[in-house]
């Protein structure tokens, strides 16, 4: 899993057909106290977030056909997947990174 907040949408009217019907939105990593770490990347929503949202992402393939209800055999060309808008981020202890 993944920390990222929404920076943006985008629509693409050429795409894959995994893409029919999918929000995307532009993500950026961020650290637990929301600075950026990483470049920007695309997600395919699924918790109905908007942009300036702090997300979770599942950023593996087997996830994300778990998210879509597929089976591991299924094809998927989908990786990102936001599966949660964060309302809170805690550090604690020695866990902290």
């Amino acid at each position: 899993m993944k920390l990222a907040r929404v920076v943006g949408t985008l629509t693409a009217t050429v795409h894959h057909p995994s893409y029919d019907a999918q929000t995307l939105l532009l993500c950026e990593l961020i650290d637990p106290r929301g600075q950026a770490v990483g470049d920007v990347f695309v997600a395919v929503d699924r918790a109905q977030a908007g942009t300036g949202d702090t997300v979770l992402i599942n950023a593996e393939g087997n996830g994300a056909r778990q998210v879509f209800g597929l089976k591991p055999t299924d094809k998927l060309a989908i990786q990102d997947v936001i599966v949660g808008v964060v309302d809170h981020v805690e550090e604690t202890g020695d866990s902290a990174r």
